[in-house]
């Protein structure tokens, strides 16, 4: 037995030692979390931030049963996951293995259990598996949305419509996810139509091609069509820069900045990025300059009215973990 925990201590130190002097990415996103979660609250406390997917940063060592990252956690109002039941290696309709959706709802009932409503996000190809992605999340008191990858439609099919007026995600029984607009043909159009919608929130990009969604088109979108308020929230990736974005520079394209890194093969103009480098920060919240934060990212989707923020690739930290561990 001695010999046993002998052997447990020398593996364990050998694994230390082999991380020592690596930086901790997961740490360094959660620092990027909190820290957009507190900027954008100084300038609207009852901002909403919402993170989506890389479950794993909610503990400190990773697993499912560690010690919670308490500001983590507080930081976010809610969390998003995709392909919880269908949608698996980016091919809709195809159902998510039961192994790893168990594996997910191990971190899920982390946040349930911290009363922060679960979004979820299942790409599917047809009603009868929207109704069954419905009716599993359902069961375990998510709230869920069904589309196709493209994220650009609003579905024939609407799960429990809601009428009643919703002030905080809490009271929300769906939402829409329509992150890619170019199906309509101007602003204007995309605006009317989302408008007619009963979803209690709306969650979409801050821009209309390359022209920032105003406070009055804002305004138009959080009112259902009977006139009750819902929550419209500004889709945003803080784990990767894009090269149609507001901050681009053409010069780039020859000459990176150091926080840039390469292209991501599967989706083209998206560029993993140091997002603990303070240009990247500079970029999303202003970092520690307040003069900066309006126009910064966050600080546009705040003085635009939205009601909060979704942040995605978030398993950026996963990618250099992973990354700087071969």
């Amino acid at each position: 037995m001695l010999r046993m925990v002998i052997f447990g201590i020398s593996i364990f130190l050998l694994i230390t030692q082999c991380n020592a002097g690596k930086p901790d990415y997961r740490e360094l996103m959660r620092d990027l979390v909190i820290s957009i979660s507190q900027k954008a609250r100084e300038h609207n406390p009852k901002f909403l931030v919402i993170g989506q997917n890389a479950l794993e940063l909610v503990t400190i060592n990773g697993n499912p049963n560690g010690k919670v990252a308490k500001d983590y956690i507080k930081a976010l109002d809610a969390t998003g996951i995709e392909e919880l039941f269908y949608g698996y290696e980016n091919q809709d309709g195809i159902q998510t293995p039961p192994e790893i959706t168990q594996y997910y709802l191990s971190y899920l009932k982390i946040f349930s259990q911290h009363k922060k409503p679960v979004l979820v996000i299942d790409y599917v190809k047809t009603k009868e598996q929207a109704n069954n992605s419905f009716a599993k999340s359902l069961r375990q008191g998510f709230i869920s949305f069904q589309t196709n990858r493209a994220c650009s439609i609003i579905p024939s099919w609407i799960f429990n419509k809601n009428s009643a007026p919703i002030q905080e995600l809490s009271q929300a029984k769906n939402f829409l996810y329509l992150i890619n607009p170019e199906k309509f043909k101007n602003k204007d159009e995309f605006i009317q139509s989302l408008s007619h919608t009963w979803y209690d929130i709306l969650i979409i990009d801050a821009f209309f091609g390359e022209e920032l969604l105003t406070n009055d088109d804002v305004l138009v979108l959080q009112k259902k069509p009977n006139g009750n308020r819902r929550l419209v929230i500004a889709y945003m990736s803080i784990g990767e820069a894009e090269d149609y974005r507001f901050y681009w520079k053409k010069e780039w394209g020859k000459n990176k900045p150091a926080f840039l890194e390469k292209e991501n093969p599967d989706w083209k103009g998206n560029y993993k990025v140091l997002y603990w480098h303070s240009q990247w920060k500079e970029i999303v919240y202003g970092n520690n300059d307040k003069e900066k934060f309006n126009l910064s990212y966050v600080g546009k989707i705040v003085c635009a009215g939205f009601d909060g923020v979704y942040m995605d690739v978030l398993d950026a930290a996963l990618y250099f973990e992973e990354k700087n561990n071969k």
